[in-house]
């Protein structure tokens, strides 16, 4: 998953992540940590650590609010996560990149390979009390996008979970891409702030319970921290936002050990079996 599609992807995004070090002035060392797909590619420089990541050209330019940008002046500062220094963007051909030098951290990252994990990471209750603090921080927040689109829910919660979509849907501001991967150990902190903005209540907690369903004892761990917020119809429907998405990844290939369990909490919260995943894409 986090290793770049091809040979090409390797090359194109060593020479940016290259070409963005001499702009900022930074000596990177080390192996690199590749994104999904090859489409980030980070190294540390120092006591920095400078990520690089690629898109189309015709999305290119950042949108005020968003991103690791917009988090450096929105999320509030008891959310911990690595404080940004500088940014470089350029386009060349039919790519656009961006480039963030942030702090390099000391703590592991507590799933490293993968957005789930297959055993317990042994954290301890005060590791948990941050994350409850952060989300908490972080959900009185400006958020300056939607994350999980109101017309992808529309879509995604029939063909994937088998259920009508939600007349309504809360949203609170939150992280959009809470996993394994992208949560240190003790100390807590937070990283890749791509998706943040308003996501539906629940969502967060929701989807880092879905990557958790692999160790039960996590998972339930996920349930009794987050209880006064999954528990309440508005974050029902967040949780079931992040297992359709799950779901809408199993159909394109992904964590095929983890569909059976993500299909039997589906339906432990709607009382409808999801319908088996097949290969399908569902936009806003």
């Amino acid at each position: 998953m986090n290793s770049p599609a091809n040979e090409e992807v390797q090359a194109l995004m060593e020479a940016a992540h290259d070409r963005a070090a001499r702009e900022l002035g930074l000596t990177c060392t080390g192996p690199p940590a590749w994104g999904f797909l090859g489409v980030t590619l980070g190294r540390r420089a120092g006591d920095r650590w400078l990520r690089v990541s690629r898109t189309a050209r015709r999305n290119a330019g950042r949108k005020a609010g968003e991103g690791t940008l917009g988090a450096s002046k929105l999320v509030p500062d008891g959310v911990p996560r690595p404080h940004l220094y500088a940014v470089h963007d350029w386009a060349d051909g039919e790519w656009a990149f961006e480039s963030e030098v942030l702090d390099y951290l000391t703590q592991p990252v507590v799933s490293p390979d993968r957005a789930d994990i297959d055993h317990d990471p042994g954290l301890p209750d005060e590791w948990w009390a941050g994350l409850r603090q952060a989300l908490a921080l972080l959900a009185e927040a400006e958020g300056a996008k939607a994350t999980v689109r109101d017309g992808w829910i529309q879509r995604a919660f029939p063909r994937f979970l088998g259920v009508p979509a939600p007349v309504e849907v809360e949203r609170v501001t939150g992280h959009g891409d809470l996993h394994w991967g992208n949560l240190t150990a003790a100390p807590l902190r937070l990283l890749d702030w791509e998706r943040w903005g308003r996501v539906p209540s629940g969502y967060d907690a929701g989807l880092l319970h879905a990557n958790s369903l692999l160790v039960p004892g996590v998972a339930a761990r996920i349930r009794e921290e987050f209880a006064p917020l999954l528990a309440t119809p508005a974050g029902r429907i967040g949780e079931l936002a992040a297992l359709a998405e799950m779901l809408q990844a199993v159909a394109r290939g992904w964590y095929p050990g983890l569909a059976p369990h993500l299909m039997a909490r589906a339906e432990a919260l709607t009382g409808v079996r999801p319908p088996v995943p097949v290969h399908s894409e569902v936009s806003a």
